[in-house]
């Protein structure tokens, strides 16, 4: 083959299938990744201090007549999906005027959806049968000094309220009178509260590491399974990545209610973003739970977050947990037959690989972009069309998906902005001269902060290439291009010498085991039981991990995995520590 004619059929290859994957992009994708790709709102909050950023957190998900409303905190409405994968906001005709706060929300045997959540703790429960159209209305009792409510109606039409915010107070119930307004019940029920002298994932503090302040327990939602009632609460703090949700099991809607021994359920302390607490769990398509959570950006403010979320089971004895393995890689969307929530085996072709741009502003690096690290970001000098990134995945590799992270530096933007959009364009090369087509969002008009697209037709590319077009924020800001594939590689070995030492605390322990090349990383799996090892904290590069978050009367099994570009390892033998 002449080299003229090889430039000539690769250039129509990459063609044929640019227009293939292209074609695919607006089609329905079989996958997501979290964080979930929201038009997130920006927050008042902080205004007054010219303090810009979106923020998405305590999402209350409900299915109501077969179709799914999710409720975020200071979100000015809420969105609506028919497959819990793809949404669109709603702005309703009546809501709060400083948005919902930790909204609640129930759906009611389909006729009326209930919703409340008032800043202040003084509220109505708010209800409609049409909430595409949010013709919202009050009952009339008025319910005083609640935050983070959560609003349960059994199957015998009794009414329940939980509520609780604090790193005092437990989480704590009324009866409420559906029959008479909602009026709430006298008597006041105090439920459980934290006990990190136990608990060692309810410790405050980044990695639990804060031994002075008393974590929060907070975000109450209760969730009825099998005949047991399954009461939900996130602990230590919104900010941190060990935020997580547990859960206590009772018979009734009040208890006596008995910790759950795998807890944290949905627990997700490493990767590019961490955090998957003050959530909530909904019965998805194909019969599947998901779990819905708060994942902490935490830059420009603690506040600042994303929404996640996670396939959630019960297995035989009537545990509850989610599976945040590799949580912010591909996994298959709710609905896919048989696959719902597994892992794609997608690996990180982008990881920490040679970076160029256009432009660099200040000290915000280029190789920020590649770090996997959510907190980290780059900068460019101008926004405009001439702006560009290209990664170099030094090895060629089968590109599957592509996320690509905004970052708000200095945005100046305020509340729930129509009309915001992002276009740009994402290209692949084999030899860095030829380029395909992978993204096309040249004429996308849809606000895409956390932008996740899944190729068609995966390509075969070495290098990848960002270019902006408009944004709707002063600067371009991205902290991560994450490039998601197959590397042609050789997978790592299985790992050895796995050593647990439980400290004298045992709510903590020191992890080990002997490091391998040609890696990128190790997850880290552990649980109560060989068959439930439900946990998992995925570390970059190093080959120890101090876990601090055991509870104090549980033996645990232990387990861990190598992985790269190529794939991941055999699970270690798992070793069991009284």
């Amino acid at each position: 083959m002449t080299k003229k004619f090889k430039q000539y059929f690769l250039f129509v290859i990459f063609n044929i299938g640019s227009a293939t994957s292209l074609w695919a992009q607006s089609s329905q994708m079989s996958t997501y990744c979290n964080p979930l790709n929201l038009d997130y709102t920006y927050m008042i909050y902080n205004a007054h201090n010219d303090i810009s950023y979106r923020s998405g957190a305590d999402p209350a998900v409900v299915k109501f007549r077969g179709e799914y409303y999710m409720f975020v905190t200071r979100s000015m409405g809420y969105w609506h999906s028919t497959d819990l994968n793809n949404w669109n906001f709603i702005t309703p005709e009546k809501w709060y005027f400083e948005g919902s706060n930790a909204p609640a929300a129930h759906n009611y045997k389909d006729s009326v959806l209930y919703v409340t959540g008032n800043p202040s703790g003084n509220m109505s429960i708010l209800y409609t049968d049409n909430p595409k159209k949010g013709d919202w209305k009050a009952v009339p009792a008025i319910l005083n000094d609640l935050q983070d409510p959560a609003l349960f109606i059994d199957d015998d039409g009794k009414a329940y309220m939980y509520w609780g915010s604090s790193n005092t107070y437990p989480i704590r119930a009324k009866e409420l009178d559906k029959n008479r307004r909602f009026r709430p019940s006298e008597k006041t029920h105090e439920l459980f509260n934290l006990d990190s002298k136990k608990h060692g994932w309810e410790r405050f503090g980044e990695n639990h590491s804060d031994t002075v302040l008393a974590g929060y327990m907070e975000g109450p939602w209760m969730t009825k399974h099998n005949n047991k009632y399954y009461l939900q609460y996130a602990a230590p703090g919104t900010e941190f990545n060990v935020y997580g949700d547990g859960a206590y099991i009772s018979d009734s809607p009040l208890g006596p209610f008995k910790y759950m021994p795998n807890n944290p359920f949905s627990y997700k302390p490493g990767g590019f973003m961490n955090g998957a607490g003050h959530g909530s769990t909904v019965l998805g398509p194909q019969d599947q739970y998901w779990h819905f959570g708060s994942m902490a950006v935490s830059v420009n403010v603690n506040w600042e977050r994303r929404i996640s979320m996670y396939p959630t089971f019960f297995d035989q004895e009537g545990l509850m947990y989610s599976n945040t393995s590799f949580g912010d890689y591909p996994h298959f969307a709710p609905g896919v037959s048989g696959k719902e929530g597994k892992f794609t085996g997608w690996m990180l072709l982008s990881y920490k690989k040679p970076i160029k741009v256009s432009s660099r502003l200040d000290q915000f690096a280029a190789a920020n972009i590649t770090d996997e690290n959510v907190k980290t970001f780059w900068v460019a000098e101008k926004n405009d069309d001439r702006q560009w990134v290209e990664i170099d995945l030094v090895k060629p590799g089968k590109v599957y998906a592509i996320q690509l992270n905004y970052h708000d530096y200095k945005s100046g933007l305020y509340g729930k902005i129509p009309g915001l959009f992002h276009r740009y364009t994402i290209e692949g090369s084999l030899d860095g001269k030829t380029w395909m087509t992978l993204v096309n969002r040249k004429d996308n008009y849809r606000d895409v902060p956390n932008d996740y697209v899944e190729l068609g037709i995966p390509q075969k590319v070495r290098y990848i290439r960002y270019k902006n077009i408009q944004i709707p924020t002063p600067n371009l800001a991205i902290s991560g291009l994450r490039i998601f594939g197959k590397g042609e590689g050789k997978l790592p070995d299985r790992v050895s010498n796995l050593k647990v030492n439980r400290y004298k605390d045992r709510r903590d322990a020191m992890i080990t085991w002997d490091p391998q090349k040609n890696i990128q990383g190790y997850n880290i799996l552990w649980g109560i039981a060989p068959d439930k090892l439900y946990n998992s904290y995925l570390v970059y590069e190093k080959n120890q991990l101090e876990l601090k978050s055991l509870g104090t009367d549980q033996a645990y099994y232990f387990s861990v995995e190598a992985f790269n570009e190529n794939g991941i390892s055999v699970k270690s033998t798992v070793k069991k520590v009284d």
